[in-house]
């Protein structure tokens, strides 16, 4: 029987004043359970498996799950809600379907892995061993609830509440969510931004224009910086190449998210190689999941810009030149760290905090011809922000390393708009008829100089989300 509430809900289940775990509940006035992103916690330590099993709702209410983008912080939870009963629909781009295919499989393999470690270290100490959290097997069998919908296509749900996205320039297949939910003679229009990109970027498309809303759930990561143009990054690149495996004759290790930053440095790297400015080194890919992504990525040139269409004329695979080699293999990658010529390596994860390129630092880390590039966003506390924040030493699979490698970092590659960017972004918006700004997807100080920034700008009603409110719309 369904229940009747007096008026829609909107609770804040992950991403409420952090930047991980993004999930909020809709609950219509008829019942309807809509979840927007299902991610997963990342980077907090022994606190994180608690806490993505701790989800505060029951997945077997869930009727429908609109999935913004396939990052694992928006779309990780998805096999484990699975796994305890949710049997909803899945709504999405079609890119993020293919995505989430191959990241959701690859996070289950992970999630098997850790937990076969950890159960080790369990029975040493006479303990119980623990389940993970889903595994291989659960993604891949949760993958039958996923529904492909393209961009500026509506999608109706039950008569009651129609989906469209639009193109959020984020990663490929990122999209705003754009909600309209009717209640009675009440028409509410809700969007929720996922994950915003960047403007003038070499592949995807720039983040696009939506129709006015009533309610805006808003990221806001680097709600309090400016990045450097995107231009500046292809030479911040190349002087990194050429100081590193040039001068200091070492190892260029770029630590990357495997969706969107890795694919963005290699189709630099074809770019600068075609300039002839690229030196005569090798450039590994040392990461099974950016190999499969790039080659979804090339299946969906929909997402992709004019400037790299036009450039895909005379360069029929902007993710490919003849130094360039993709490694799949475990021994293939452990070669890498017994290597002694100059290099560079982009490897996952992005944050340092799991994959090959921890192998990577911990055989390179201590060595100053080694320099280590961060080309993106390291939640505070995860092992890449206390490298970069300069730590002397750092813990890496249990054992001490110095830190003696040189430490660059280009923020213009970033994958998020700063705050000129986001405020850009929501300039399609009617300020006067924006009843709300919930600020989701950001470090707390952030949120509060966020807020500051867009009240200054004629955006009155801005509030910061905090976990687990409800609110009603």
């Amino acid at each position: 029987m369904v229940l009747f509430g007096i008026t829609m809900k909107l609770s804040f289940l992950g991403a409420a004043q952090e930047v991980t775990g993004s999930k909020h509940l809709i609950t219509t006035k008829k019942g309807l359970k809509i979840l927007l992103d299902c991610g997963m916690y990342q980077g907090k330590g022994l606190e994180t498996d608690a806490m993505n099993r701790d989800l505060g709702f029951d997945p077997k209410e869930i009727d429908y799950l609109i999935l913004s983008h396939a990052h694992i912080d928006h779309s990780g939870l998805i096999p484990y809600i699975y796994k305890l009963g949710f049997n909803g629909v899945i709504v999405c781009t079609p890119a993020t379907r293919d995505l989430c295919a191959i990241m959701l499989a690859d996070a289950g393999r992970i999630q098997e892995s850790d937990t076969q470690t950890f159960n080790k270290k369990r029975q040493k100490e006479g303990l119980e061993p623990v389940d993970p959290i889903y595994t291989e097997a659960d993604a891949q069998a949760c993958m039958q609830c996923f529904i492909s919908v393209p961009y500026h296509k509506k999608f109706n749900i039950e008569g009651e509440v129609t989906v469209e996205f639009f193109d959020a320039g984020h990663i490929l297949g990122s999209a705003l969510v754009f909600l309209e939910i009717r209640e009675g003679r009440r028409l509410i229009k809700l969007g929720f931004t996922g994950d915003v990109g960047r403007y003038d970027k070499h592949i995807l498309k720039n983040p696009e224009p939506f129709p006015q809303v009533d309610y805006l759930l808003m990221e806001s990561t680097y709600g309090d910086r400016l990045h450097t143009t995107i231009d500046n990054a292809e030479q911040e690149l190349l002087m990194a190449v050429l100081d590193t495996c040039t001068k200091k004759k070492g190892k260029l290790i770029i630590p990357s998210f495997a969706i969107g930053r890795a694919q963005e440095i290699i189709y630099a790297l074809d770019r600068l190689r075609n300039k002839g400015l690229l030196p005569d080194i090798d450039v590994f890919v040392d990461s099974p999941l950016s190999v499969n992504a790039t080659n979804i990525m090339r299946l969906h040139t929909e997402c992709f810009n004019d400037d790299i269409i036009d450039y895909m004329k005379n360069n029929s695979d902007p993710f490919g030149f003849d130094r360039l080699q993709y490694v799949q293999s475990v021994e293939a990658s452990k070669a890498l760290n017994v290597r002694h010529k100059p290099c560079i390596i982009i490897s996952a994860s992005g944050m340092m905090e799991a994959g090959r390129v921890k192998h990577h630092l911990a055989n390179n880390i201590d060595n100053p011809s080694t320099t280590i590039l961060c080309v993106g966003y390291c939640e505070p506390s995860t092992l890449g922000a206390k490298i970069m924040r300069g730590d002397k030493t750092v813990s890496i699979f249990g054992r001490p390393y110095e830190v003696r490698a040189d430490l660059r970092r280009i923020e213009s590659l970033s994958g998020h708009g700063d705050y000129e960017e986001l405020i850009k972004y929501i300039s399609c918006q009617e300020k006067r008829r924006l009843k709300k700004i919930f600020l989701v997807h950001g470090e707390a100080e952030t949120q509060e100089h966020f807020k500051e920034t867009l009240n200054k700008r004629g955006y009155k009603r801005v509030e910061v989300a905090t976990f687990r409110e409800e609110v009603e719309l």
